[in-house]
């Protein structure tokens, strides 16, 4: 086996025939002698023009790769020890499927609705403006992440976690280029198809999935978690309790705190989408005016320190849509995602300022709620100020950095709608001075980029939870209940599908 680095056009890395070709040149061998080749990573290099792909690869001559052998799991319907999941996102998932390997029986309990069903709901925000606070873009199954995108880039270190996780994906119908692709995608057509099929292998193996069930209670002894209690009265015990409910789950932050089990209020950051004509995107990125049928629609990661705070492009959806994310009626939040062929004519992104706990301080009297206080007003205040029917408030950036209310407001994939509305009137007075100070100097680094069609959509205010729930470092347990192991987005350890689903292992691991 031979390990090269090719850097190729787009139009001969879009041939497998020459990329063999090209791989031979290399090692200076005939094409016939190689048997098999494995991609490692792919990635775009658009530096400078002509944009080239860089290819990672093994080749082999002389054998062939070995056969992975799937992820094995064991049948637990009989099994002694069960432990309780509160939510069947990217982390309650991945820990129900690694304690299904123990031979642990996990037993999930979502608030929301099946993906099927859950469509349904999501067609109502749309269309009807009726958000379903159980049913909806954050909460069902598969969490956020099913209709959020599927993106699967992480930056965490733990690359032997990573490839396991992405391994699990292919096995449930994921194409296998995430497993090579430098920031690997799946597309929200594609996401409820495969969390489907990790539903179905966690009920094959004994693994038990109740949907519509709200935990609104936990029954405690001797500092522990004895039963978890839901709306419809339902009660649930197990060895431990994984607590995996996602960044958006007021409710039960509130249930932490009234029950007296230990929280703490949490930095996060705040801001609007962006959007732009993708076409726009990829001739500012690729130095062309089109960027032709071998390049992917092109993405960006923007980055400024201004007056101290952090302002930075977030979870960038190159021909994507923005959605409404909302969880509760009177609010308006927005997201973005795209389509596995990222073919919509617009560019969205997140494009937030990071938050201190100094901001939080006029919500001192809600304690370690004040941030989630605090992005709950700037919501509710997006969603009076939008004409209080989802419009989103919107403003062209060229009007938001002159403080100059926009006449009209392009065309955006927003399907609810927009208002015309001030951003300086939306955001608190930092955070829309920080946001302006960083798009000017975004503006100076990618020329074009503060064009005139390019608007913001307000607010993004989800893009990590506003609490962290403790937990020891090496035990993964709360320091206050010794059977409560808080995970993923939700208690402040992940943030995105990925390092949810790596934090959702690791809880598995640490209740065995």
């Amino acid at each position: 086996m031979h390990s090269i680095e090719l850097f190729l056009s787009p139009e001969t890395a879009a041939s497998e025939a020459l990329i063999y070709q090209a791989a031979a040149n290399s090692l200076r061998i005939s094409v016939e002698n190689i048997s098999a080749i494995r991609y490692k990573k792919r990635s775009i290099d658009a530096r400078r023009a002509p944009v080239k792909i860089r290819l990672v690869l093994e080749v082999y001559t002389d054998t062939l790769p070995d056969e992975e052998i799937k992820t094995p799991y064991e049948q637990v319907n009989k099994a002694q020890k069960k432990a309780i999941i509160i939510g069947c996102g990217p982390a309650g998932m991945f820990a129900a499927l690694r304690l299904i390997e123990a031979g642990v029986q996990p037993i999930l309990l979502e608030r929301g609705k099946a993906v099927r069903e859950r469509r349904r709901d999501l067609a109502a925000i749309n269309k009807e403006r009726i958000v379903d606070e159980d049913s909806n873009y954050c909460f069902g199954e598969g969490g956020a992440g099913t209709y959020s995108d599927g993106k699967l880039y992480t930056r965490s270190g733990k690359r032997g976690n990573i490839d396991r996780i992405l391994k699990i994906f292919t096995e449930h119908g994921a194409d296998e280029a995430i497993r090579y692709e430098a920031h690997p995608h799946i597309g929200t057509n594609k996401l409820p198809s495969i969390v489907s099929a990790m539903s179905d292998t966690i009920r094959e193996k004994g693994g038990i999935i109740h949907f519509e069930e709200r935990v609104t209670d936990f029954v405690m002894k001797d500092q522990k978690i004895e039963a978890v209690i839901t709306q419809k009265g339902n009660e649930y015990r197990g060895d431990s309790v994984i607590l995996a409910t996602g960044h958006s789950a007021r409710d039960i932050f509130e249930l932490l705190e009234r029950k007296g089990i230990l929280i703490e209020a949490k930095p996060y950051a705040l801001g609007v989408r962006i959007e732009h004509p993708q076409q726009l995107i990829d001739q500012i990125q690729y130095h062309c005016l089109d960027r032709g049928p071998y390049l992917p629609p092109s993405s960006y990661s923007l980055v400024e320190q201004v007056g101290g705070r952090g302002v930075f492009s977030f979870c960038m959806c190159p021909g994507g849509i923005i959605a409404p994310a909302s969880t509760a009626p009177g609010e308006v939040v927005v997201n973005g995602w795209s389509p596995s062929k990222r073919n919509n004519p617009y560019a969205n992104s997140g494009m937030v300022v990071a938050l201190s706990d100094k901001d939080f301080l006029p919500y001192a009297k809600y304690g370690n709620l004040a941030g989630m206080m605090y992005q709950k007003d700037i919501e509710q205040k997006a969603f009076k100020l939008g004409g209080s029917d989802l419009h989103a408030p919107a403003q062209r950036v060229v009007d938001f950095l002159n403080k100059k209310t926009s006449g009209d407001i392009p065309q955006t994939s927003y399907i609810p709608g927009t208002a015309s509305v001030a951003m300086d009137d939306v955001l608190p007075l930092e955070i829309a001075k920080a946001l302006r100070g960083g798009l000017q100097a975004m503006g100076r680094k990618m020329k074009g980029y503060l064009s005139e069609e390019a608007v913001l959509v307000g607010v993004e205010s989800r893009t990590s939870s506003p609490v962290r729930i403790p937990r020891d470092k090496e035990t993964l347990q709360h320091p206050q209940i010794t059977n409560l192991f808080p995970c993923g987005e939700g208690a402040g350890f992940a943030g995105g599908i990925v390092s949810a689903a790596i934090d959702g292992e690791r809880c598995a691991v640490a209740c065995l």
